[in-house]
């Protein structure tokens, strides 16, 4: 093809892994004292949503240990809006399988779609809550805070989403998605929180941050009391470890897989600068993409691949894995029908790149730069075009550890699944 030859890159990342993470558990639920008020024998909902959390199962089993070492009766429940194909059983099946079932938590798992209605916010939201769940004694969320990938704001993903698309179920996602149209999405999370919390039944929650390495950096148990202000400050804090594409423009970026387990829309479009309507690269400070090409899906994402329609082209392994079902009700449920289209797709990388790269307004294609990821989560090896050398050099988190090679194409045409 002609492309310039390949330098493999280390990306250097500053790293915040907590050693105990079930002491690290214990300790911040002793400190926020979420169990104050309440008798032995209270019976604890513990809503658990779909992300590719690291520790997952840990952070839980453990949350799960300490309510049952103060006498109560604690149950897991689906915490998901349509993920799961919007059905009990699929919202159980995701927690399975990330490890999460009665056999390994020592509790059992209530899943149900059925919601009880808790009246309107001032600006007439209607609020719904996993019905299983406020039949409890208390409800207590564990979730990751971290930016969103639909938009920008001082509450984003957290503890506040799941009480409002988290515990609304399908029903509460289809309404908020909704309302946020027209009142913008951080607002009817803040909203629909906020009356939530004024019912009493939730009694906290256990905010999970993670690093650049995708590893679980810090444990904070919040009271209904500081829950919004110190989310607040945690989604902050967590921005500043946000891994990045660490050059300010790129031809090409090639992603080896997308799905819901690295983000709820399939790839971050913080990272690839795309927002959920496939807009190109409205996020300032981000960097400044001319075209997305993603080669596989997630095997844990099962046929959804909601977000396959911010790319430009894919691999026809991906377009062949798509399910119809739960990607159009993802899309059509978060009101983004845009990220369920299915691009420009063939058989072979090498193809789907010369389509590409003869797009970007370069005749000579050395001179189109690309840079390759394996996914939007981890962005510690990489690899650029040499065409790039000097910008590289020029940054010191980034360590060229082999190259130039040229590109490790087979004999039909493609590249390994790996980044070599």
């Amino acid at each position: 093809m002609g492309l310039s030859p390949l330098l493999f890159v280390h990306q250097h990342f500053p790293t915040y892994r907590l050693a105990d993470i079930r002491g690290e558990v214990w300790a911040q639920l002793d400190r926020a004292r979420l169990d104050q008020g309440l008798r032995p024998g209270a019976s604890i909902a513990i809503g658990v949503g779909s992300r590719g959390i690291a520790n997952l199962a840990e952070i839980v089993g453990s949350a799960v240990a300490w309510w049952k070492a103060r006498g109560m009766e604690p149950f897991l429940f689906p915490a998901m809006g349509s993920h799961g194909a919007a059905t009990a059983r699929g919202q159980a099946e995701v927690l399975a399988k990330f490890g999460i079932t009665p056999e390994t938590m020592g509790c059992a798992i209530r899943s149900s779609l059925a919601v009880q209605p808790l009246g309107e916010t001032p600006e007439g939201i209607p609020v719904v809550l996993d019905r299983l769940a406020w039949q409890s004694d208390g409800i207590m969320l564990c979730g990751r805070v971290k930016w969103h990938t639909d938009f920008a704001g001082r509450l984003e993903s957290g503890l506040f989403k799941m009480m409002a698309i988290g515990l609304g179920k399908f029903a509460g996602a289809q309404t908020y998605h909704a309302f946020g149209d027209r009142l913008g999405l951080e607002q009817v999370i803040r909203s629909a929180g906020r009356h939530l919390l004024a019912t009493g039944k939730i009694l906290g929650g256990l905010a999970i941050l993670e690093d650049a390495h995708h590893d679980t950096a810090r444990l904070e148990a919040l009271t209904p009391a500081n829950m919004e202000a110190r989310e607040m400050e945690l989604l902050e804090l967590v921005k500043t470890w946000m891994p990045t594409i660490p050059l300010p423009a790129l031809d090409i970026v090639i992603v080896n897989q997308m799905g819901k387990p690295i983000s709820g829309s399939g790839l971050d479009t913080k990272i690839i600068n795309r927002n959920v309507s496939a807009e190109y690269n409205p996020w300032p400070g981000a960097p400044v993409i001319r075209r997305v090409y993603v080669r596989a899906l997630h095997p844990l994402s099962y046929g959804n691949a909601v977000g396959i329609g911010f790319a430009d082209a894919v691999h026809r392994r991906l377009a062949r894995a798509v399910k119809r079902a739960p990607t159009y009700l993802n899309a059509l449920t978060s009101n983004n029908p845009a990220a369920a289209r299915i691009p420009i797709n063939y058989d072979s990388d090498r193809r789907c790149l010369e389509v590409l790269a003869a797009t970007v307004g370069k005749l000579n294609p050395a001179e189109v730069t690309i840079g390759w990821i394996h996914d939007t989560q981890d962005l510690r090896q990489l690899a650029f075009t040499a065409n790039l050398r000097a910008e590289i050099e020029a940054r010191s988190q980034l360590e060229i550890t082999s190259g130039p090679r040229e590109w490790p194409f087979d004999l039909q045409g493609n590249l390994p699944l790996d980044l070599p």
